[in-house]
């Protein structure tokens, strides 16, 4: 199961990655048998509380899907291994930043403090993207409570599936033009990125780099993508 092979990953790098790019690869924690099962699920809305078309909100074009509670057991799983694992280096990202928000050692811990500021919505989604649909640039906070990583898993594989929709991440650094880049996971990998800000070093000390990101056009096929987000939304 994709949850049991987190324990696996290479850590260490992973916080490397985080903290000089502001994303990290996860390659294969997804089997194609649990992507296919996954992107099964857009079609049974009882697994859903909310279905979001981006248009209508002038998001972009596309749309997706908030699970609601109880989570499906993969993706459950997942919520709380990945979040294990990341809490230190969130951690670490405060310390740096100084006066930065102090995150439980467990998902329990976070979402308590969540449920008490009153985000109580799940906020794990799934979303499908066919050809002339894209993301805007964007960042996930759903509240005064924000963790600052969120997992995207590709349950498609580009050039098979689909075309385009390569997902985009763009800093904006202060008194500096912005810097994009552009990842393209394979089926089956997930992408670990900021969604708020990541510490850069400086001649006095770390400081904030404003990162967004969002997904280019799909010029063909079609694309599912399950997201992970660890803290709930009000």
């Amino acid at each position: 199961m994709g949850a049991e092979r987190i324990d696996s990953i290479d850590w260490e790098a992973v916080a490397e990655s985080l903290t000089r790019s502001g994303y990290a690869r996860l390659a294969h924690v997804l089997s194609p048998e649990e992507c296919g099962e996954i992107a099964s699920w857009y079609g049974h809305p009882e697994l859903f509380r909310d279905r979001i078309e981006m248009a209508r909100y002038r998001f972009g074009r596309g749309e997706y899907q908030y699970f609601r509670y109880p989570l499906p057991k993969l993706v459950e799983d997942l919520r709380e291994r990945l979040y294990e694992r990341l809490s230190p280096i969130a951690n670490h990202w405060a310390s740096m930043l100084r006066g930065g928000s102090e995150f439980p050692a467990t998902l329990t811990g976070l979402l308590e403090q969540c449920h008490r500021a009153g985000q109580t919505r799940p906020t794990p989604l799934l979303l499908r993207y066919g050809p002339g649909d894209y993301n805007c640039l964007h960042q996930d906070l759903y509240g005064a409570i924000a963790f600052p990583f969120q997992v995207v898993f590709s349950l498609s594989e580009r050039g098979r599936d689909y075309d385009g929709g390569e997902l985009l991440l763009v800093e904006n650094p202060p008194r500096a033009q912005a810097m994009g880049r552009v990842l393209t996971p394979s089926q089956g990998d997930a992408l670990v990125i900021t969604n708020r800000d990541r510490p850069a070093a400086g001649t006095r000390g770390a400081y904030r780099v404003r990162v967004r990101h969002g997904v280019s056009e799909v010029t063909s096929g079609q694309r599912f993508t399950l997201g992970i987000i660890f803290h709930d939304a009000e």
